[in-house]
């Protein structure tokens, strides 16, 4: 916490360039790309980062495939080239996936078609990914046995990427690049509103949710990246926009792995929506729906569940049909889609673009950031730099803003990691060896870990059974990643909660263990607390 509470203090002290409310996917890239080019950036969430939308995605990376039915290939080639960028960029994290199509034989469109349309989403991403080909029923239960061929005319392969981590890990590790770069971040800072001073600069009162002490932020620019909450923080800063949000609600089950085959299988639901079976360390991951909704807050029903269970068991031959008892975990989040205040309001969320769309007010330097993807997520940060210049602030000029750290500090990493036998530590549930784990997670602030290891080599040993996490990973989480409740920790700086049922966790002597390594005295309160909940 000692982290948190030092940039809380700067906060209410200091004068920034921009303040942006809103630490998800937009918010994050977006304090990285800024901090990297010499702008006084602070970035704050009225929850933890990625503690809302962001933290519920699918963990794909994809180009928008779904998106050509709608004509929208302009759309589709920038999502492909922003994920291959990820793929280049982030090695260790973004990883190239295949995908098993499975067609129904009453599908409105000829295998060859959907064949065809692969071939051209391969073209438009570049033919960075492996080529795309048709298979046929027989080929299909040779190359997974599950798949309900009975129902199905053909196969198509084809090839997307994903998030080896979960999706909050990800946003996080862009805040964290940022804080680096000279950024001021707190999480559970919640903005009240903005307004702006005879000077023209904002003011911007906020409440720790934590300690409930209330003060000001003092910035030239105010950035709302807010995520489905933008509409409403631009109310109560009295800003006027072209775009709102219409909200649509996705939900995943996590359910026990369903195959050992590493790829997603894709169908088409029964409102012939693709609908997924996705991969996720020892778990499987299927969804999702798509509702529309008017409140931002959302929970998983009995319909929603029975609208993926059902889909997912009349598609897979499975040895007993998933139930509600086979439910590990949920997610369960809000889409903000970007659309003109008149004109769309009446569409059919299925029907809207997932395109990003970021709007300036130049007279109030203000800026919002409606929509958008993770896959999208360096244009926003590129974009917002490009409003930020126009709003009057100088950047630095600078190379790439993100990525992994170069070849070398990788190569001395690994070498080292292997002189002390990290890469024959290989966990169970993944098959992934422990330097591969710490450099995906933290690279190079993974070198201090490898120094408390050959102090200490019992650091290597796991903290909590069946999750991944060893014990020379507690204390740099604990004063680097400023986890305030046990549900940050589980949830977002790490998917356990998603992979180890609560009764299991409950059970974990090494969950409680982690407690008092993350926060000490009230170790029995924050244990507590999650589990009531």
């Amino acid at each position: 916490m000692d982290l948190r509470n030092t940039n809380i203090a700067r906060l209410e002290n200091e004068e920034f360039d921009a303040l942006i409310v809103g630490g998800g996917i937009n918010g994050a890239v977006s304090a990285a790309a800024l901090a990297a080019r010499g702008v006084r950036v602070a970035l704050i969430d009225a929850r933890d980062f990625a503690g809302f939308t962001s933290q519920q995605s699918s963990n794909l990376v994809w180009g928008g495939i779904k998106y050509m039915e709608g004509y929208e290939f302009g759309l589709v080639a920038g999502l492909c080239k922003s994920r291959n960028e990820l793929l280049e960029n982030f090695p260790s994290t973004v990883k190239e996936i295949r995908f098993l199509m499975a067609v129904n034989k009453q599908f409105r469109f000829h295998p060859w078609i959907i064949l065809a349309s692969t071939w051209l989403y391969w073209l438009l991403g570049r033919g960075k990914t492996r080529t795309p080909r048709l298979v046929s029923p027989r080929q299909i239960k040779h190359i997974e046995p599950l798949v309900n061929t009975f129902i199905s005319s053909a196969g198509i392969e084809y090839s997307d990427a994903f998030l080896h981590d979960n999706d909050a890990r990800f946003v996080f590790n862009f805040v964290r690049s940022a804080m680096d770069k000279g950024c001021v971040a707190a999480n559970y800072v919640e903005s009240k509103g903005s307004t702006r001073d005879s000077d023209g600069n904002w003011t911007t009162p906020v409440e720790d949710q934590v300690s409930g002490n209330q003060f000001s932020i003092r910035s030239k620019i105010l950035i709302n990246a807010a995520g489905a909450f933008v509409d409403g923080h631009n109310a109560l800063s009295g800003i006027e926009t072209e775009y709102h949000h219409l909200l649509s609600k996705g939900i995943h089950l996590i359910v026990p792995q369903i195959s050992d085959s590493h790829r997603v299988l894709a169908f088409f639901a029964d409102d012939e929506r693709l609908f997924f079976a996705i991969p996720m360390a020892n778990r499987t991951c299927i969804g999702t729906t798509d509702t529309q909704v008017d409140d931002p807050i959302t929970e998983v029903t009995d319909e929603d569940r029975e609208f993926v269970l059902s889909n997912i068991n009349a598609r897979l031959d499975l040895p007993t049909p998933l139930t509600r008892d086979d439910i590990i975990a949920e997610r369960c989040g809000v889409r903000p889609l970007a659309t003109r205040k008149s004109g769309e309001s009446s569409l059919e969320v299925q029907r809207l673009s997932r395109k990003h769309v970021i709007e300036m007010t130049p007279e109030q330097s203000h800026i919002s950031i409606f929509g958008g993807k993770l896959t999208d997520c360096l244009n926003v940060g590129d974009e917002i730099c490009d409003c930020v210049s126009r709003l009057g602030l100088t950047l630095q000029k600078t190379g790439k803003w993100y990525g992994e750290p170069d070849h070398p500090a990788r190569d001395v990493f690994f070498k080292r990691a292997n002189d002390l036998g990290l890469d024959e530590i290989v966990a169970t549930d993944t098959g992934e060896d422990l330097s591969t784990r710490l450099w995906r997670r933290y690279g190079a602030e993974a070198d201090a870990m490898l120094d408390a290891i050959e102090r200490d080599p019992s650091l290597c040993d796991p903290l909590i059974e069946n999750a991944g996490i060893r014990r020379c990973e507690i204390k740099y989480l604990a004063e680097h990643e400023m986890i305030v409740k046990l549900e940050d920790y589980l949830r977002r700086r790490s998917k356990i909660e998603l992979l180890v049922s609560r009764a299991a966790l409950r059970q974990s002597a090494g969950l409680f263990e982690a407690c008092e390594k993350l926060f000490g005295d009230e170790a029995r309160q924050r244990f507590d607390e999650y589990f009531s909940e």
